[in-house]
């Protein structure tokens, strides 16, 4: 979950990572993997029933302890990083227990165990993230620098502990120390932002900070009586809705637990599990390793919810292996990308943001996971649609049956790893609040993991879990930590407000225009947020537009956040296109440009959401199987258009017909307002409903029916006059046929 939580899995990588909430060094730190074919772990021992398995997430032979990786990327090879190595796994080993113990008992104050987390992860920025990437950071005057933060970290995070009783009562007539450590707790959170998101959010928080200060002097809607500098420090440092508040609390409360479930499930080979799963189950199908790479992404996805971290750990097995049947470089990073981006929007674990959403709203998680699910299936299905197109356009075919595992085989080796994961959604359908299930479903994994000697985790492993966990929740933490900051302002000036009125009046009250915006929102500060800041930025400052249009509150905020997906597979900032593109030696752009493609389901069903009963879960049945039925058929209707080939080359005729089919379906009430007010009478939206899907489904018919017909003339007819086999097209059918 890097989001949810950006968490990559796995072991993890020493490397500084790029900006962004998710990052290849959250993901499972991979670390350099000597080859993609199946073989056993590190470890392992060769001829386990493991070796059918594909080594998605193991480490060389040999390689040192990740703390010790951790402190020598950051610290070089020296005594001192040998030093650091160990501080560094003690203080992953103190926030893992601390984390335990609060979920496990919660027995502290939920401020002080946000101020406790905040404090750990800190200390371990500064530890593991260089104050520069280059010599300087490893100079004398830069270890002096991140020493002297480290002080700092630990003196504004013991004070509001230490003076929690005095702090409280004066509530409101903060002194002079009071501002002075807040504005020390705001200097070291943005400068941990910069090390660890990017200089991006660090802008943007600062904006926010000065537009708190500057309000007198700013004309029309956006103006404010202004706040003292020392007001902003206190609010941002002891305020309850700013950094301290429940962003914050949303990661340590739920967030942590499922990025230990992650880092076990990683370490133990269940992601080796899920995408030999994957490939057995499509490996043979036409352009099999992509519809894998799907599969295999949506299952690791729906247990990590980590875009990059995703890329990072099935990347580099699945895209080699799409390239290896045919698949354009950028293609397949492109199909990777996009379908690591869906862990993110899949239950059981989605990303971050989605605990966010149901602490926001008011509703169990549960319930964001009901009314997840179907439009998180529609994604991925509308993605492996696209690259059956692309396979069959460029003759692509599947694996070989020696390349494939059998399905007995994964099963015999991994069934262990599908207990702890069935645990974890019956319980939180169930209601159990999601620390309970995941910490249960932790348990339960470590428990069937230690049953099989291919799973087995030893002393070193267990430590490794911990430091994978704490340097994954490092982004996360930090990014939540700042997006408190902005929520904070926002709070503190009624900015919200403003910016929903301006929105309504650009937008002119009209519903698609609206949409229109927040996409473009989003995607701005997705250039420089990661994904978690981006929704909470956006949500707080455009959801409540949405919701003066008639959206309900749940399907604007499942809107928002489906939207700020779209910087991982949007150029000119693509961060998990550019993640595969790494991996598969591609041009990072064209690798986005094939990523936007694939995802089109994240700007599309969007509008299915706001426009039709996709989420109306406690409606007419009948309305929601409508909207899925019409939904599948237009999004199924877009990709033929876009991509202009299905079981043969589309006319553009065709191709146009397709695209008029889908607008009539994806956003039917426009039209029907469009009608009303050119011809002042009043159609159901409906009605272009039903136009859209027959036109839709007539025209996909007509290829399959042509495509079946050309495949029986093709047995009648197998040689040409002159004895020669018949010219074929890619789709298989004779040429001219």
């Amino acid at each position: 979950m890097a989001e949810t939580p950006p968490q990559a899995r796995g072991g993890t990588s020493p490397s500084t990572p790029e900006p962004g909430e998710e990052t290849a060094a959250e993901g499972a730190a991979t670390g350099d993997r000597p080859g993609t074919q199946p073989g056993p772990r590190a470890g392992e021992r060769p001829g386990s029933a493991a070796d059918v398995l594909p080594d998605v997430d193991g480490e060389e032979e040999g390689a040192d302890p990740v703390w010790k990786r951790l402190a020598a990327e950051r610290w070089g090879q020296s005594r001192m990083a040998g030093i650091i190595g160990v501080v560094i796994l003690a203080l992953a080993v103190g926030l893992t227990l601390f984390q335990l113990y609060i979920g496990l008992v919660a027995s502290m104050d939920a401020r002080q165990q946000r101020v406790i987390h905040l404090m750990f992860v800190l200390v371990l920025v500064f530890l593991v993230r260089p104050v520069t990437k280059g010599a300087f950071g490893r100079s004398a005057p830069g270890i002096a620098i991140d020493l002297a933060l480290i002080a700092a970290a630990l003196a504004a995070s013991l004070y509001p502990l230490v003076y929690q009783q005095e702090l409280a009562s004066r509530v409101g007539a903060y002194n002079e120390t009071d501002w002075i450590m807040g504005a020390i707790m705001v200097v070291l959170l943005l400068e941990a932002t910069r090390r660890t998101v990017g200089m991006v959010m660090v802008l943007l928080a600062a904006v926010f900070l000065f537009y708190a200060w500057i309000g007198p002097l700013i004309p029309g809607d956006f103006g404010h009586s202004g706040r003292t500098y020392q007001r902003i420090s206190t609010y941002s440092y002891l305020g309850t809705e700013a950094i301290f508040g429940m962003t914050l609390g949303v990661v340590v409360t739920f967030v942590f637990v499922f990025i230990l479930f992650g880092a076990l499930l990683q370490k133990t080979g269940g992601g080796n599990f899920f995408v030999g799963l994957a490939y057995c189950l499509t490996g043979r199908m036409v352009g099999g390793p992509a519809k894998a790479a799907v599969l295999g992404s949506a299952l690791m996805g729906s247990v990590s919810g980590s875009a990059i971290a995703n890329v990072v750990t099935t990347g580099v097995f699945t895209i080699p292996l799409m390239k290896k049947v045919g698949y354009k470089k950028h293609d397949a990073a492109g199909v990777e990308a996009a379908a690591s981006t869906g862990g993110q929007i899949l239950p059981p674990i989605m990303g971050a943001g989605a605990f966010l959403m149901a602490e926001y709203i008011g509703v169990p998680y549960a319930d964001i996971v009901k009314v997840a699910i179907i439009p998180a299936l529609m994604y991925f299905g509308v993605m492996f649609f696209f690259v059956d197109i692309l396979a069959r356009k460029n003759g692509i075919g599947g694996m070989s049956a020696a390349e494939v595992p059998t399905f007995r085989a994964v099963l015999a080796a991994g069934w262990h790893f599908l207990a702890p994961l069935l645990l974890l959604i019956v319980l939180l359908l169930n209601y159990v609040t999601p620390t309970q299930a995941g910490l249960y479903s932790c348990g339960v994994l470590l428990v069937v993991a230690m049953v099989r000697a291919s799973s087995r985790l030893s002393l070193r492993d267990f430590l490794e879990v911990f430091v994978i966990a704490a340097n994954n929740t490092l982004p996360v933490s930090i990014a939540c930590a700042t997006a408190g900051i902005i929520v904070g302002v926002v709070s503190l000036t009624g900015m919200g407000l403003a910016f929903s009125s301006m929105m309504l009046s650009v937008g002119a009250g009209n519903l698609f225009l609206t949409l229109v915006m927040i996409a473009l929102a989003s995607l701005v500060l997705g250039m420089g947020l990661p994904v978690t800041a981006s929704y909470v930025v956006v949500v707080i400052l455009a959801g409540p537009a949405l919701q003066e249009l008639g959206v309900a509150l749940i399907v604007a905020h499942m809107i928002v956040y489906w939207l700020s997906q779209d910087s991982n597979v949007t150029p000119p900032v693509a961060l998990a296109a550019f993640a595969a593109a790494g991996v598969a030696n591609a041009s990072p752009m064209r690798s986005g440009v094939s990523s936007w493609k694939f995802a089109k389901g994240l700007y599309l069903i969007p509008l299915l959401m706001a426009y039709s009963s996709l989420m109306a879960l406690d409606g007419p049945v009948l309305d929601v199987v409508v909207a899925v039925v019409s939904g599948c058929v237009a999004l199924a209707a877009s990709a033929i258009a876009i991509e202009g080939f299905f079981l043969r080359r589309t006319l553009l005729g065709e191709r146009l017909l397709l695209a008029v089919a889908a607008l009539l379906v994806l956003v039917a009430p426009e039209w029907a307002a469009l009608v009303e007010g050119a011809l002042s009478t009043t159609v159901d939206p409906q009605w272009f409903v039903l136009a859209g899907s027959v036109v839709g489904a007539a025209l996909i018919a007509l290829q399959v029916v042509g495509h079946r017909r050309a495949k029986a003339v093709a047995r009648t007819v197998p040689e040409d006059g002159g004895g020669a086999p018949a010219a074929r097209d890619r789709s298989g059918a004779p040429a001219g046929k």
